[in-house]
């Protein structure tokens, strides 16, 4: 007698899975981008430049990628406004001589000669042994940790894929998950700061991205590979990540995840452009931000004393996407693509296990338990 179990089972289609953006979703992130270049300056009058900070005494930032554009003027002007800022960076030397460089400023053209509280510890978000070493060396302290700004970013316009020593492409590492690894191993301090921020400078270029779960590495070969395409996508995957942080963190724990876009800003990639490109910048300069106007919201999503209240709406309302500072320094919707949920936790679980930490780290470093991590010494 044959069998007859399959002609009983349920014919299910299953459902193909998105690959990429739609036309319309990719068509409305240009149009997003485009409206960004053009009337940003418009749209950011309002401003003052630079941005008033209140005094902030007693608060400890550590601002990755602090040496140069707008990452060197959020910590300048953190620093000045009497913040304890530390200098996360690869260039520790050049790092070091910008110090003195203030603190020349600070005693002769400000006059106060009140001696700026920074530091400088060494980062290199392309060795995620050094992000843990980094996390290590400042957990150690056992100090309070208020704000962490990943700023720090590369976008290699034009240049063939490279990976990392860990065997990332560069782009998904430095803007991704090295960023990651650092705000999850730094909770505890960020536990003890709190109420405390993880700023994410993030961009407008997220609308273009897309991230296949299957596939962030970008080595499966489905795609030719461009420097948009692993660029859009690490700052998509940035989003998503931040989400569900921002999700699965506890309100007492009084942390709160947040993204921001600079706006189009010359010094974000100016010295990975071609000579073209760069030519052609210096061509435009009424539309593009300078640095210090670059760095305004990201030192609003630092400092702000309503920040908070505006994350913890969107927390009880159950919002799909993080908070989100535009570069106007006022609230902004995410993509489409970022809203979803489903890809969204999918993002996070497989960043997770491509840092070699447990899905429950989470929770265990909130509860102030240990966690093992392939990279570094074994616990943290």
């Amino acid at each position: 007698m044959a069998d007859g179990g399959d002609s009983t089972a349920p014919l299910i289609k299953k459902e193909k899975r998105k690959e990429s953006l739609g036309w319309f979703e990719w068509g409305r992130g240009w149009f997003k981008v485009v409206e960004e270049f053009l009337f940003q300056r418009i749209m950011a009058s309002h401003l003052e430049n630079p941005l008033p900070l209140p005094p902030l005494d007693g608060i400890t930032f550590v601002v990755t990628g602090a040496t140069s554009g707008i990452g060197l003027e959020i910590a300048r002007q953190l620093a000045q406004a009497g913040g304890h800022v530390v200098m996360a960076v690869r260039r520790v030397k050049l790092a070091q001589e910008l110090i003195r460089e203030w603190q020349d400023v600070e005693n002769s053209e400000v006059g106060t000669g009140m001696p700026l509280n920074v530091e400088v510890m060494e980062l290199d978000l392309l060795s995620l042994d050094s992000v843990v070493r980094f996390a290590e060396a400042w957990n150690a302290r056992m100090g309070p940790l208020h704000v962490l700004v990943n700023n720090a970013g590369i976008f290699s316009i034009g240049e063939p894929q490279r990976f990392s020593k860990d065997g990332y492409e560069e782009h998904m590492q430095v803007n991704h998950l090295a960023p990651s690894l650092l705000s999850m191993l730094l909770l505890p301090s960020l536990l003890r700061g709190s109420p405390s921020r993880i700023i994410n400078v993030n961009s407008v270029m997220h609308y273009l991205g897309f991230v296949d779960t299957e596939d962030m590495n970008l080595t499966s070969g489905r795609k030719k590979y461009t420097s948009y395409l692993g660029y859009t996508g690490s700052k998509l995957a940035q989003v998503k990540f931040s989400s569900i942080m921002q999700k699965r963190l506890p309100a007492e724990a009084g942390i709160n995840v947040i993204c921001v876009s600079p706006g189009i800003v010359q010094t974000n990639v100016a010295r990975d452009l071609p000579k073209a490109v760069v030519a052609a910048y210096h061509l435009i300069p009424y539309f593009i931000f300078n640095a210090k106007e670059g760095s305004r919201s990201t030192l609003f999503a630092a400092t702000d004393p309503q920040v908070p209240e505006y994350c913890g709406v969107l927390k009880a309302d159950e919002w799909p996407v993080c908070p989100y500072i535009s570069f106007d320094c006022r609230p902004m919707n995410a993509s489409e693509e970022a809203h979803n949920l489903e890809t969204s936790r999918e993002v996070w679980e497989k960043t997770l296990d491509m840092l070699g930490l447990p899905s429950d780290a989470l929770e265990k470093l909130i509860e102030g338990e240990q966690i093992q991590c392939k990279y570094g010494s074994e616990r943290h």
